[in-house]
């Protein structure tokens, strides 16, 4: 009578699946490792460029007219001080006086009321360049990855790192490489291949600078200086 052995049989079960681990490895293909600078693909690429010039036309349309606003304040600041000024004057009637006072303090009612739109108009203008920057720097990185994905894609890579990226500390990702298979130029002569004639001639002399920050007109920490009883002093 033939007895099944239990023992036998996993032994020889486990000596099956040690062989498959180690035959496994070698059946499966070895991950192929890319990098890129995206940092220096980012500020390389034409469309980046075209794209700081739009905010910074913005950022000048706003500072026009806030100065424009400024400019209103400032007057009827001094139209204020003026009227306050004559309603103390002893020279006058005081039913005069008095008109003038009732008129310092409609001055001063469109004074803060300039004051308030200074204020809206400065929030939301720092608003809209975010968004508008926002909105680029995605469109922007969308047609960065597409490219990447493509190269990835054509040189069979498994990953490709970003080796400008940084870790919580400020410290880098990707500690070393040995410089091979990185996509850097590749990628940055390819989305640049669509440039505009011309478009690097001007250009090609001077450092590339990132995607541009809020103009000054939206980045101003301090408010302006619009109260009533200090807008046009003088040293």
């Amino acid at each position: 009578m033939r007895t099944f052995s239990f023992a036998k049989h996993t032994t020889a079960l486990a000596l099956s699946l040690l062989a498959f681990c180690l035959i496994a490895p070698s059946l499966q293909a070895q991950p192929k490792i890319a990098t890129i600078d995206l940092k220096k693909v980012f500020d390389g690429f034409y469309k980046t460029k075209e794209c700081d010039t739009l905010l910074q036309a913005s950022g000048a349309d706003a500072d026009k007219v806030l100065a424009n606003m400024l400019e209103e304040h400032k007057k009827k600041q001094q139209e204020y001080n003026k009227l306050i000024e004559s309603a103390n004057d002893q020279a006058v009637s005081a039913d005069e006086r008095e008109k003038r006072r009732k008129s310092g303090e409609t001055k001063l009612a469109e004074l803060k009321e300039i004051e308030q739109s200074v204020m809206q108009f400065r929030r939301q203008a720092e608003t809209n360049i975010m968004e508008q920057k926002q909105r680029m720097r995605e469109n922007i990185l969308k047609l960065i990855q597409d490219v990447i994905n493509s190269k990835a894609s054509a040189g069979n890579f498994t990953f490709v790192f970003d080796r400008s990226a940084l870790a919580f500390f400020q410290t880098p990702v990707l500690l070393y490489t040995n410089g091979q298979n990185d996509l850097t130029e590749e990628v940055i002569r390819q989305l640049n291949s669509t440039a505009p004639p011309g478009f690097f001639t001007s250009d090609k002399d001077k450092e590339e600078k990132p995607l541009a920050a809020p103009p000054k007109a939206a980045e101003k920490e301090e408010k302006p200086s619009l109260a009533p009883s200090k807008a046009t002093k003088k040293k």
